[in-house]
């Protein structure tokens, strides 16, 4: 179970990260000059919050039977075994919840340049949170890109 696990953690990232872009572009294009905000533009947000929110519930099922997390006071000493049990986990946590907070904003604005602006800032902040809590191979985390 764990290595499929990993394996659709790995492969939910690129949808995830597709919809972020698309959410952030169609808002970025719609912003700044007279766009309603259509269920199309309200849609996208919201597959974008609800695959972000199942990647986070595979990422926490990972967390609990994942070999690479192991109790806090061993994994402090070790960057590989901190960045997996503390620095992932929070970093997305917290881009998840600007996602969502984002999302929650922007249907409460009464104009449709608040409601694009909204998601545009909170969506784009909470993809760089995600980009920098990625474990990219580059970061000899002993991860590949599956």
């Amino acid at each position: 179970m764990y290595p499929m696990l990993v394996h659709t953690h790995s492969g939910l990232r690129w949808v995830v990260l597709v919809l972020l872009l698309a959410a952030i572009f169609n808002a970025l294009t719609k912003m700044g000059g007279k766009a309603s905000y259509t269920n199309k533009d309200k849609r996208l947000g919201l597959f974008a919050l609800i695959f972000s929110h199942l990647q986070l519930v595979i990422g926490l099922i990972l967390y609990f039977i994942s070999p690479r997390v192991v109790a806090f006071g061993d994994a402090m000493g070790d960057k590989v075994l901190r960045f997996f049990a503390v620095e992932h986990l929070t970093m997305m946590i917290f881009a998840i919840a600007l996602i969502t907070i984002g999302y929650s904003r922007a249907k409460r604005k009464a104009s449709d340049a608040g409601k694009f602006s909204t998601t545009f800032w909170f969506y784009l902040i909470g993809l760089l949170v995600m980009l920098a809590g990625i474990p990219w191979p580059f970061m000899n985390y002993g991860t590949g890109w599956f």
